[in-house]
């Protein structure tokens, strides 16, 4: 017998997902901390999401390092379009929160990214991060290039291992060669913890290293 919310630790089918909306929630396009945009064509720069659990400290995690040109929070990897916060909180449009991190490669190594990625959660917890339980806070690593994917393929196989001889289950990460469609999460949620310095986050790693080399 399941569990009291156990649903929400299931995928649900893309014709059980909530219509969504064709419209974008709207955007002001300027981020809190630096000013640069959100959102746009960001011609010579790469992208990557990042599902960690909860998404406000996971963007805070990727903002500062050096290489990396924007940040930005929002939902991938489900079937409803433009869903809502409450939406996705519901377990019903199957997406992810994620945090997707525009980077210029030659400034910033993408295996520093993972390294980042890796160490800031435990991607062995399936639906769930810590205290928060849902499909939309499961670990997510969507790539939009294959040069990404082989490093985020080789990483996972190494960072595993690291974890499982530390005691940890499997890796239950989700990766993907080509990312999802990534919709922008509402104004209030993106550079949540710069906005509300004391809010809450609810990232925590394993305390297990994932060296910067270790992929290449």
């Amino acid at each position: 017998m399941l569990g009291i919310g156990a649903w929400k630790q299931r995928l649900p089918r893309a014709q059980d997902a909530l219509p969504g909306r064709d419209t974008p929630l709207p955007l002001h396009n300027v981020h809190a901390v630096h000013g640069r945009p959100l959102q746009g064509a960001f011609e010579g720069l790469e992208q990557v999401q990042f599902g960690m659990g909860c998404f406000w400290g996971a963007e805070r995690a990727f903002w500062s390092l050096p290489g990396v040109v924007t940040t930005a929070v929002g939902y991938a990897g489900g079937s409803t379009p433009n869903p809502t916060y409450r939406e996705v909180c519901s377990g019903q449009t199957g997406h992810a929160e994620v945090v997707l991190v525009v980077y210029d490669p030659a400034q910033v190594a993408f295996e520093t990214l993972l390294k980042t990625f890796w160490e800031g959660h435990n991607p062995t917890e399936g639906m769930r991060q810590g205290n928060d339980v849902g499909t939309q806070y499961r670990s997510a690593l969507y790539c939009s290039t294959p040069g990404q994917f082989e490093l985020a393929t080789r990483s996972l196989a190494d960072y595993g291992a690291r974890l499982e001889a530390a005691g940890y289950p499997p890796i239950t990460t989700e990766l993907r060669a080509e990312a999802p469609p990534f919709y922008y999460a509402e104004d209030e949620h993106q550079q949540y913890l710069h906005k509300h310095p004391g809010g809450y986050c609810g990232l925590g790693g394993t305390g297990v290293s994932c060296p910067v080399g270790a992929v290449l």
